[in-house]
Parts: structure tokens; sequence; C-alpha cells
């Protein structure tokens, strides 16, 4: 267990090392968690897009409550693992605590930039030369270089907490697929320029120290992804505590996105009779199948207690059914141990991501604020790139003029920003009548 909570260390003296080494695990990990909940990624989360744009109303998710969900949750399944389990010692030690699968949680989403996964989209477009970006690739930049802990090793995390971030523990180079459509270069049509899901290669030396402790069969394993023609690649395999992150992404984003939703009346009683009421009808044994029209009722009531009481009973029933199960490809626990959602709740909770991906993400209204975000993005870029010297900030210059990816400085620039402060510099540059010498950026 020592190697998983080995970091990179912010120093090299023995002081320090010793106080490290002398400390439990879980300290360990309440120090992760703390330097989390302390950095400026997490806290930029509270205003950058979830799914709806930020500002449009007081009441929905934002990033930043999304990933204090997403932790709460993982905690939840952890738990429940360790009370099934309980009676099984050799699963109970790999089982995560409480602040090791929360720290996981509230980091996992703090690279995604300005705009949602749009931005994503149009970051990947300007970086299309110069080696890509994604998401959760970024989120490892942070925690292993941009974070202000340390100023080699960013947060300078624990190794366990960074491999429960490895949701997609491949390169970059090797998952891309170049596409070769006529609309390949151009910045009015970004919908071929979707990344792969990823490590991106300047973090290939991290990926690497992060897997050091396992056997290489196990790293070839997990580095394994399948490619299909014209697409780009994607990882077969997740980590023990990733999988558990992931399923407890999934119900924040299947629930409480959905609630939202009905809050702001995209979603209606007709919308779950057509999408959600069938999946039940074909597993009548299941718990909520069984009182549908009571959440059914509830749901749509209009009373924030009844709403609130049903979307509690959602989460906790999706929370129940996940299993833990082995992939027995893999040697070491931490691989071969994996959650799963079982059936029906997979079915359920997918019914309700795809209706929400249907009359939410897909709306004009919703594509429309997500298009201009890329836009933005995608101008921003172009015009700091060409005009480093005398529209970034002086710190951000100076990092820009001693990088040998000075690309990826603007690109580090752009994907911290929140939603509002790169529409504050989109203006400050391009609107005649907005900015004054006297507004600091």
């Amino acid at each position: 267990m020592d190697a998983w909570i080995e970091r990179k260390r912010y120093a090299d003296d023995g002081k320090h090392r010793k106080r490290f080494n002398s400390l439990t695990a879980d300290s360990d990990f309440q120090r992760d968690r703390a330097r989390v909940i302390h950095s400026a990624a997490f806290r930029r989360l509270q205003t950058k897009t979830q799914v709806l744009g930020v500002g449009e109303n007081d009441f929905y998710r934002t990033r930043l409550t999304h990933s204090l969900e997403v932790a709460q949750i993982g905690f939840g399944i952890s738990e429940h693992f360790r009370e099934v389990y309980k009676s099984t010692p050799e699963f109970v030690e790999w089982i995560p605590t409480q602040c090791a699968i929360e720290v996981v949680g509230l980091c996992h989403d703090i690279g995604h930039p300005p705009y949602g996964h749009g931005g994503e989209v149009a970051l990947n477009y300007s970086m299309r030369e110069f080696g890509g970006f994604e998401g959760n690739g970024q989120t490892l930049r942070i925690v292993s270089k941009l974070g202000e802990f340390s100023p080699r090793h960013g947060l300078d995390l624990t190794r366990r907490t960074m491999l429960g971030l490895l949701k997609y523990p491949a390169l970059y180079s090797s998952l891309v697929h170049q596409s070769e459509t006529p609309m390949h270069n151009s910045s009015t049509n970004l919908d071929s320029w979707k990344p792969p899901k990823c490590v991106l290669d300047e973090e290939s030396e991290v990926l690497e120290w992060i897997l050091d402790p396992f056997e290489a069969t196990d790293i070839a394993l997990l580095m394994e992804f399948k490619k299909e023609e014209g697409k780009h690649g994607k990882t077969k395999f997740k980590p023990f505590d990733t999988t558990i992150m992931d399923v407890a992404d999934d119900i924040s984003y299947g629930v409480h996105d959905f609630e939202d939703a009905i809050v702001l009346q995209l979603i209606d009683k007709e919308d779950w009779d057509r999408e959600i009421d069938p999946i039940l009808r074909q597993n009548p044994d299941c718990p909520i199948c069984q009182t549908k029209d009571t959440y059914r009722e509830r749901l749509f009531s209009g009373s924030n207690r009844k709403r609130k009481h049903a979307i509690s009973k959602l989460v906790s029933y999706f929370m129940n059914e996940v299993e833990l199960v082995q992939n027995q490809d893999f040697s070491h626990p931490l691989l071969r141990f994996q959650a799963i959602m079982a059936e029906p709740a997979a079915s359920i909770l997918n019914g309700l991501m795809e209706l929400v991906r249907q009359k939410v993400i897909s709306i004009p209204e919703v594509q429309t604020l997500e298009y201009k975000g890329q836009q933005l993005i995608v101008r921003l870029f172009e015009v700091l790139l060409e005009n480093p010297n005398r529209l970034l900030p002086a710190t951000t210059y100076e990092r820009f003029k001693d990088s040998n990816r000075p690309e990826r400085v603007i690109c580090d620039y752009l994907a911290g920003m929140t939603d509002s402060y790169a529409t504050k510099v989109y203006h400050k540059i391009f609107s005649p009548s907005v900015g004054s010498v006297f507004d600091r950026l």
C-alpha cells in the first residue's frame, strides 16, 4: 500500500520525506482533498457550465456543485461496498476511504474549460497542430504540473489519487484520428473536432510514474484501446477508484441534471411516460417500477419538497445497485476490482441520461450557447497566439516566453478561464465600447 501514498514531493530534503512517510494513508488523502478544495482550479468550477449556461438561473448545477455531488455519491458507493463486503478482508483493504474517493470526485472535472464540452472541442481544434486538448487530460495536467502548491508537481497529490483520475489511460497521439473531411480546417463547424478521451502527450512521464508500481502485463493491458475505422481510439479499462467515480458521475448526470430539466420545464410527464415508463414496465420487480406512479407524481408535482424526496430516493436506489466485480485478466486489486451498475438500474439510468441529452443538451437553445462559446474560444486563441506580448497577462506572458511549447501556455490560460471571465476578456479585446485601462485581467 505504501507505493500508493507516494508523491512526487514538493521538497526533496529529508525532513519532508520523513514527514510524508510517517503519515497514515488516510491523512495523506485528507491532505489531497484539502489541496484540491483550496486550489484555484476547483474554485473556478463555480462559474463553469455543467449542462446549462452559467447565469441563466441560480438553481441548477454548475461544474462545482456537480463535483460536490459526485464526491458524495462516490463516498456512498464506497460505504455500500464496505458494508456488503465487510466479511471479505481482501476486498475491504482496497475499498477507498471517504477522503480517498471524495478527492477523486471533487477534482475529476477541474480540467474542463469554459462553455462545457463545446469549449473542449474548440480548444482541441485550436491545438490541432500542437498536441490537441481534452478535459480529462487537462485535469491530470493541472494536478501534476499547473496547480499552485508545488513549482514542479502541481498539487502534488498521492499516486493513488492520480490513478483514480486516469479515466482514459492512453496518450492523445495513440488514440487520435485526424479527419480528412472538407471541413477539416474550418472553425465555423467544429463537429469533427471532438477529441479522443485521453492523457495529453506532455504528461506521458506522469502517466509512467502513476503506473510504475504495477507489473508490465497489467500496464500494457490497462493502456489497451479499440480503434474503429474513421474514429478515435477508445480505452477499454479503468482503475478501481476511477470506476467508482465514473458510476457516481453517471448517477449525478442522470439524476441531478434530470432534476434541473424538470425545474426548468424542459422535461415533463409526457417525456417520462414516453422514455422511462417503458423501461420500468420491462422490469416489474424493480423497486422503482413497483412505485413508479408515486415517483411520477412527486417528480412532476411542482413541489420542491416532493421532487427532492423522489430525487433522493432515486440516487439512493442507484448507489445501492452498484456491484463490485473482478476482471481476472488483471493481477493487482486496484485494476482487477471494478464498480459497475447492475441491471435493471443501468438501463433506467441510461434512459434518464438519454432523456437529458435529447431534451436539454441537443436543443437549439443550448446548442446556440455552446456554439457561441466555441467561436469565442477559437477567436481568443488566435489573437492571443499572434499578439502575446500585447494581450497576455504579465505572468502568463513570462511563461509563454520561457516555454518550448508556447501554444500550450495559451491553451492552459484559456482552459483555466471561467465562462464569465472568458466573456469578459473577449469583450475587452473585441468590443470597442467595453474595457478600460483600469480593468485588470
